[in-house]
């Protein structure tokens, strides 16, 4: 089942299930919005069916896909991981940076009061800020009790998602020294049109893994296809970390970190910092340039797509405070 938001009703937008071209869209009765469907997540399945028994049957309703919204415009909590180990070993090597002593996952909580739709622009304050991109996968939970184990997380995976975490490198690593996390460098992120069920993805959801090549291109020139299936713990146990001393409300989203691989110089990477890390350790500097401004980002999973993509241009300007939906 693949679920969608689309730019109508209220501040959250409309819910609705879309068929496999992405051609029609059912909304669902009783479920305004994505996040009262995961509030209610064991009921709402009667009337997720029911929605997906019309668009079986081609009686759903044609929409444009300009009218796509994030999945969840809006979350009550957005954690992010650092799975892919690749990554962390690149940027400590070519920034000479220690590595991170613990045996735990690593995970930060980030903005999610608003996640930027598909197609929309990308409005940031300054070229100078170092405008980069990171591409993800995620997960999104129902609730979730404190203390699971990883063995039992699995089950409140909801839908997955595909996420692009926008990042500002020349704030980072100012913020970074003060022990305290990440605020300015961490804008809002944006997230692939669908959010799909596990089962939706079949043998490519794996071991708590999305198991598919994540494509990126910039300016419409190919960056990168590295796998998911390389990070070093799944998303079970992201959960359970995150869930530790926690519970976890519906609506959670768990990101899987910088898609990263062993062989990134073959399949390139999702990230310029990792880029200019590889460049830096070939080279001695770094080449690539970071964003500016009419740059355009598109990303998209797999050789069907099944999130749907992304392909956003990066302006100037000020996110608003009230989302477009």
């Amino acid at each position: 089942m693949r679920l969608a938001t689309l730019t109508r009703g209220s501040r959250d937008g409309t819910l609705v299930v879309v068929n496999h071209d992405g051609t029609q869209a059912a909304e669902v009765n009783g479920y305004a919005t994505l996040q009262a469907a995961l509030d209610d997540w064991d009921v709402a399945q009667v009337a997720l069916a029911a929605a997906e028994k019309i668009i079986d049957g081609g009686a759903g309703v044609p929409f444009a896909w300009e009218e796509l919204a994030a999945p969840l415009p809006r979350a009550w909590q957005w954690l992010d991981g650092s799975a892919f180990p690749t990554h962390g070993k690149l940027m400590q090597q070519a920034f000479h940076l220690p590595p991170i002593e613990t045996d735990k996952p690593l995970m930060y909580q980030g903005m999610s009061h608003q996640f930027l739709g598909p197609f929309e622009p990308v409005p940031l304050p300054s070229e100078e800020d170092g405008i980069d991109f990171e591409g993800e996968f995620g997960i999104i939970t129902d609730d979730v009790p404190m203390g699971i184990s990883a063995e039992e997380a699995l089950v409140h995976v909801k839908l997955i998602v595909q996420i692009n975490d926008w990042s500002l490198r020349a704030i980072a690593p100012a913020e970074m020294k003060t022990g305290f996390g990440w605020v300015q460098a961490k804008p809002a992120c944006s997230v692939a049109p669908f959010a799909v069920t596990p089962e939706e993805l079949g043998g490519a959801w794996h071991d708590g893994r999305v198991c598919l090549p994540l494509t990126v291109e910039v300016n419409g020139k190919w960056f990168g296809s590295p796998c998911g299936d390389a990070m070093e713990v799944g998303f079970d146990t992201l959960i359970a970390h995150a869930a530790r001393t926690r519970s976890l409300p519906a609506g959670t989203i768990i990101g899987s970190g910088t898609v990263s691989n062993a062989d990134y110089q073959a399949v390139g990477s999702t990230c310029i910092s990792e880029r200019r890390a590889i460049e830096t350790i070939l080279y001695g500097s770094p080449e690539t340039p970071f964003l500016i401004f009419g740059d355009r980002v598109a990303m998209r999973a797999g050789p069907n797509s099944p999130f749907g993509h992304l392909d956003q241009r990066i302006v100037e300007g000020c996110v608003p405070v009230r989302p477009r939906c």
